[in-house]
């Protein structure tokens, strides 16, 4: 009832029958999941294709010490509808690919990138430009994150970061570690644009990268431009189908 307050029986229908795609049950995906399935959302898709660990727990709040070495799909499930039994769960236990992204990431309204690697931030980067869907991206590091909302027609993640950085140029959160609350922040975030993308209001975070930092707890906003040459969403795009992101991306 204090939702309906703000955004009106009509505004409530319309997160009903809309459709999200969470890529990703950790750090991220977790606050946005359970934020998304408590404002009402009617389908929510979610994929990830790792069990829960210990090292998991202080930062990926879905899930609990119970679930260890259950698979975070189902644990992340038995959450969301404990919250809201009338929400609609579709599962992947998968990785996503270039060969199952498209066929997957067709079906939703919004694709809320809460991944943790290069090669699935451009794999859901290209596919969402190729499928003109819009991409909530978020990330973090540290006691740092960024958000940004990709919509067709406008910057993408390639405008921002045309080519990954070389391997080992940028430590993962086993090796740098990761603040629990800087996680929370940014997929709270996500959330919120998710949400407002979908109820087409306020002012979304098109074009923009908001850049938080919770050691001094300080937000910085960098404005986007597109890209005339980019090699997916530019005039003459060079990318027109997914390609081998594992090996774009220098993991091999």
């Amino acid at each position: 009832s204090r939702q309906i307050l703000l955004i009106g029986g009509r505004g409530q229908q319309v997160l009903k029958k809309a459709s999200v795609l969470i890529v990703g049950l950790g750090g991220l995906g977790s606050p946005a999941a359970l934020y998304l399935a408590a404002a009402g959302v009617g389908q929510l898709g979610l994929i990830d294709s790792e069990r829960v660990e210990p090292s998991n727990l202080h930062r990926q709040v879905l899930h609990t010490t119970p679930d260890i070495g259950r698979r975070k799909i189902e644990s992340a499930q038995e959450r969301l509808r404990a919250l809201n039994p009338a929400i609609e769960l579709i599962a992947y236990f998968e990785r996503l690919t270039s060969g199952n992204a498209l066929e997957i990431l067709r079906e939703y309204d919004v694709i809320v990138d809460g991944s943790d690697n290069f090669p699935t931030r451009y794999l859901v980067n290209d596919a969402c430009v190729l499928l003109h869907k819009p991409n909530v991206h978020g990330s973090v590091l540290g006691f740092e994150g960024q958000v940004a909302v990709f919509v067709p027609g406008g910057p993408c993640y390639r405008c921002l970061y045309e080519k990954p950085p070389p391997p080992g140029t940028i430590a993962t959160c086993a090796e740098a570690g990761v603040f629990p609350t800087a996680a929370g922040l940014v997929g709270l975030i996500q959330a919120n644009e998710a949400l407002k993308l979908l109820l087409d209001m306020g002012s979304a975070l098109r074009g923009r990268l908001l850049l938080i930092d919770t050691h001094t707890l300080s937000f910085t906003e960098v404005v986007l431009r597109r890209n005339p040459d980019c090699v997916v969403c530019g005039e003459r795009p060079q990318i027109t189908e997914l390609i081998d992101y594992e090996e774009f991306c220098g993991r091999r």
